[in-house]
Parts: C-alpha cells; structure tokens; sequence
C-alpha cells in the first residue's frame, strides 16, 4: 500500500505544469555571471595595452592587499573586504591597468562593497586610509592629507571610478563567499571543533581572493579545496570511500587545479609598488602618444575628405538636377476653363470662418481706404488755405509797398 501511494504521488507531481519562467528583456540575473570564460584570461586588456603578465598579476596582489590593509584600517567586516576584491578582479578583466589607475579603481571597490554589505564609510575616511597605507608604504613621516583642490579631484575620481566599476559589472553586485560554505562543510564531516582546521582553511579562502580563482571556480569548489589544502598541511585524514567531496558535487582536477592556483601564490617574491608604477606610467605615455597620434590621423582623413567632396559638390548636384529635369515629363498647359471651375471649387470649398475673415479684412480695407481719401481731402483744403493766405499776404505786401514809394514821391 505505501509502495503504491508513493507511485501515485510521483506521479501527480510529474504531471504538474511547471512555472513559467520569468524573463527580464536581454538580462539575465544569475550567480554564475561572476564565472568568466576561459577566453578572458588568455589576453586580457592590459596585455593588449603592452602590460606583460606577471606585472599583471603583480598589480592585481597589490590591490588586493591595499584594499584587505584599508579594510581592516575602516573596521571593517570580512566580507565586504572579499567583496572590494573581487570587484578589483572582475573589472581589470574588462579594463586595462594602462587606461584606469589601479589605486583609484580599489578605493572605488571598496567604497562600493562598504555600501553593498550594509557598512557603508564615509569617502573621505577611505582616502585618508589610502593615504596612510602609502606613507607607511614609502616609510616617510606620517602627515594629514590637506583638503585642497588636489584632494577635492581625488575625490571626484573615486565616485567616478565607482560608477565606471557599477557600470562594467552591469550592477551585479551580488557576490556569493565560501566563508559559509566552509563552515557548514566541517559540520557535515563533523570537524567543526577542530579549530586549526577551520581558521587555516579560512585563511587559505581569504588569500585565494588575490588570485583568478574566483572568476574560474564557484565557490563550492574554492571552500572544497581550502578544506583539501589544509588537512594535507595537519595530516588530518578526510574520508576515502566514497571520496568526501562528491557530497558537494566537486571533482577531484577541479580542487587540485585550485589548490595549486594558491600555492603558486605563496612563491612569488614580493610585489615592489615603485617598480610597478614606473612601468604603468611608460606605457600609459606611450599609449597617450598613439592616441594623439590616431586622433591627428582622423582628423586629416576628414580634411581630405572635405577637400575632395568640395569641387565634385556643385558638379553633382548639376548632375542631379539634369537627371530630374530628363525624368519629369512636360505636362501641358492647362486651360482656361479648367482655371475658372478650379476657383469656383476654391471658393465652394472654403468654410464659413474663413468666409467671415475674408469678408472683415475687405471691410477693414475698406475703411482703411475711406480713412486714406479723407485725409488726401483734409490735406488738399489746408494746401489750398494755405496757399490762399500766401497769396493774400503777398497782395498786401505789394500794395504796402506801392504807397511807401508814392509817399515818398510827394516828399520831394
């Protein structure tokens, strides 16, 4: 009987239709887009600049201590420190080294995980880390960052390195940590008392962030091969048969090829910032140098193209209206009864607003007229009066002088 509703409930389950899927457009939304290609860790953009590899990695290590150092500085939780790094890591996977400092892009990254892993500091508080981390770096007096213009442009370049890293990982901020991972595996293998191993597999997890092994590896396998790494260092036996990492669904090459990734960390010699820095800066003037260069190129190329379209312009439009004027047909003239029908069509078909218009502006033509033929009137009178009493005054003058000179004939 239990046999048989056991068959019966498989069976119903079977037959329930599945929830469609929601779709958001072109995006999709997964943990597994922090998993990169094996084809973006053969040529990335900073050897494409010039950037040879073990300089790469160099500057990668660099910034993952930087941001590891200003993390613990701030008070900050482990996980927003791992969260920074793999910021750093994924972007200088899109970006070049060359193009994008690699100082301002880390305190980008963890200003960014400060705010995803809700301990959110202050901007100002990460520079002056930075700051600090560089002085003691150099080994000079430790002084005060002063807020002048230079700080004020730092402070500019951090928000927008910010934006740029939101931008390259298409706001996919979400990261998942083997941290607890780790810890849930021991309990299943019943080693969660055994401190050693699960602060040296800690350990090994967090320096694993200074490496690719992140963007290759989920992290199921990254907490495996921690745990793998460390019982080898105790010589703690882990379970055989069956094999105690096929429980969390890992192989065997996988863990190995991890584990190897971390040790090869530990035999590079130590990173010098200077050395570094000298050689970012020469490609970055080279790189400015071809820029210019391309950006001079262009601009002739548009000169000349000008240039050469100029004169052939005026010949091709004549061409152009040659060709229309042979295509377009003669058409015949058109008579006079079409012209009058045409009007008496015009006239039908106007509305009567326009009717009234026509008819208030031939009124006020009208009296604009009548108002103009007065006035030529008013004018024509007052030439008349006037040229009346011109007249008028030169009579009286002319007589006025006649008797002047008669009385002056009776003096003598």
């Amino acid at each position: 009987m239990t046999t048989t509703t056991v068959q019966n409930q498989t069976k119903t389950t079977n037959t329930t239709p599945a929830k469609p899927q929601k779709t958001y457009g072109k995006i999709v939304l997964t943990l597994h887009n922090c998993l990169l290609p094996e084809s973006a860790f053969k040529e990335t953009p900073s050897q494409a600049d010039g950037l040879d590899h073990e300089t790469e990695t160099d500057l990668r290590i660099l910034g993952c201590e930087m941001i590891q150092t200003a993390g613990i500085l701030l008070k900050l939780p482990q996980v927003a420190m791992a969260t920074g790094q793999m910021y750093l890591q994924r972007f200088y996977y899109s970006k070049s080294f060359v193009r994008y400092p690699m100082e301002t892009t880390a305190m980008g990254s963890i200003y960014l995980a400060s705010k995803v892993e809700e301990k959110p500091c202050r901007i100002r508080d990460v520079i002056n880390v930075f700051h600090h981390i560089k002085q003691v770096r150099a080994q000079r007096t430790i002084s005060p960052l002063i807020v002048d213009q230079n700080y004020i442009e730092l402070k500019n370049q951090v928000i927008k390195a910010e934006r740029r890293i939101l931008k390259e990982l298409g706001f996919c901020v979400h990261v998942k940590h083997p941290h607890k991972l780790i810890v849930v595996y021991l309990q299943l293998l019943k080693y969660e008392k055994n401190k050693q191993l699960m602060q040296m597999s800690w350990n090994y997890m967090n320096d694993a962030l200074r490496t690719n092994v992140f963007m290759r590896f989920p992290p199921e396998t990254i907490a495996c091969a921690c745990i793998y790494l460390t019982a080898r260092k105790i010589g703690l036996p882990l379970p055989n048969n069956p094999h105690w990492f096929l429980l969390f669904k890992v192989t065997e090459e996988d863990i190995r090829e991890v584990s190897m990734c971390i040790l090869q960390l530990y035999k590079r010699p130590k990173v010098n910032p200077d050395d570094l820095e000298s050689k970012v800066d020469m490609l970055k003037k080279i790189y400015q140098a071809n820029k210019h260069i391309q950006a001079q190129k262009e601009r002739d190329a548009k000169q000349d193209e000008k240039k050469i379209d100029s004169p052939t312009a005026s010949t091709s439009r004549d061409s152009k209206r040659e060709s229309k004027k042979e295509k377009s047909p003669k058409t015949p003239p058109l008579s006079s009864k079409y012209h009058s029908s045409h009007k008496k069509r015009e006239r039908r078909s106007r509305s009567p607003y326009d009717r009234k218009r026509e008819y208030s502006s031939k009124r006020h033509k009208s009296r604009s007229r009548d108002r103009d033929t007065e006035r030529t009137r008013d004018r024509r009178s007052d030439d008349k009066r006037s040229r009346g009493s011109s007249r008028k005054y030169d009579d009286y003058e002319r007589s006025k002088s006649s008797r002047d000179s008669r009385d002056d004939k009776r003096k003598h």
